[in-house]
């Protein structure tokens, strides 16, 4: 909610109290600081991730409290809608993360066509397939909030990042404004994110090469890598009544990367 002016200045204050998200790709890295910060705002999450995942996706939802793990393989239609079944029978769906994505360090001129298929299905069919059963589920609600996970990939070319992930995250961007001008009259919000290189396990494993360090931070004016907290904050942003009027927005978390 955003409050009046105060001191000279306005306050803002963000919440999800009452709200109930469901964030794919839930069990570890971004999706788990997004279902932290949902969290912490007050809102009920479904922590959503394949069935190996079972374990960290339970340990969190345990931690959380006001939380559940869901077995979603978003590449499957029949597992969204068992889902998203969950989620309504628990009271109904307010806000949709769809994190989950894959990427298959590959060239062009050596990937395999059924690892592109896979990223395909993981990247764009698994949020084509979200979006489709859940706006109306959020339709139910009298409206909501729908995040797609991006990356600065789908804005620019990307001369550090192989061509299959920057087509996947593209189609992305653009079923994010598809979706955010056909459904904003039933008051459904879709927008994207888009990170920079966001500081994993993984890339802590491939910055053992200082070159590659050395690139992917020099590419960076604020000189540091994303956390997923800055990820995390980004989406509650997003979610929150405090971006009521912000639709169809492709949003870079990117420390002015894409500003170069």
């Amino acid at each position: 909610m955003c409050t009046g002016p105060s001191s000279g200045h306005w306050g803002l204050i963000v919440e999800l109290n009452g709200k109930t998200a469901l964030v794919t790709g839930a069990a570890q890295g971004i999706g788990a600081a997004i279902a932290r910060r949902f969290a912490a705002a007050g809102a009920r999450v479904f922590i959503a991730d394949l069935e190996k995942q079972a374990a960290p996706g339970r340990a969190l939802a345990e931690a959380l409290g006001k939380a559940a793990f869901v077995p979603l393989d978003v590449t499957s239609e029949e597992s969204w809608i068992a889902a998203l079944a969950m989620v309504e029978d628990a009271g109904g769906l307010d806000i949709l993360v769809n994190n989950a994505g894959i990427n298959i360090r590959e060239p062009i001129e050596v990937m395999r066509a059924e690892n592109f298929d896979a990223m395909l299905a993981v990247n764009v069919k698994g949020p084509f397939l979200g979006c489709k059963h859940a706006i109306p589920a959020l339709r139910r609600r009298g409206g909501g909030s729908i995040i797609n996970m991006s990356s600065v990939c789908g804005l620019v070319g990307h001369r550090y990042t192989t061509e299959a992930y920057t087509v996947t995250k593209g189609a992305l961007t653009l079923l994010t404004k598809t979706i955010a001008v056909r459904y904003a009259g039933d008051n459904i919000r879709c927008n994207s994110l888009h990170p920079s290189t966001v500081d994993t396990p993984l890339i802590q494993e491939l910055f053992k090469d200082p070159a590659r360090k050395a690139e992917r931070l020099g590419e960076v004016p604020l000189g540091r890598l994303a956390a997923a907290e800055d990820v995390a904050a980004a989406a509650l942003f997003l979610a929150s009544p405090a971006a009521a009027f912000i639709n169809g927005v492709a949003l870079p978390v990117d420390g002015g990367t894409t500003a170069d």
